[in-house]
């Protein structure tokens, strides 16, 4: 039997106050230890840069940019 079948089977024993009480724990579990994606970096600032295109390569402008992030 998997895992989450022995939770639902054990939950269905209980007053419907502790099953809130589980929901509400299986939630800050998911919020604090489970790793979320982060998702792709959104490029809205594309060619924000464009200005300093004289004073740094690509790559320099890339590592000015880790920089102030």
């Amino acid at each position: 039997m998997k895992t989450i079948d022995e939770v639902v089977d054990a939950m269905k024993h209980m007053p419907e106050d502790l099953q809130e009480e589980v929901k509400d724990f299986v939630r800050y579990l998911n919020d604090t230890r489970v790793r979320k994606p982060k998702g792709r970096m959104k490029l809205k600032w594309r060619g924000a840069l464009r200005d300093m295109r004289d004073q740094y390569t690509s790559v320099e402008l890339q590592h000015k940019l880790l920089e102030w992030w």
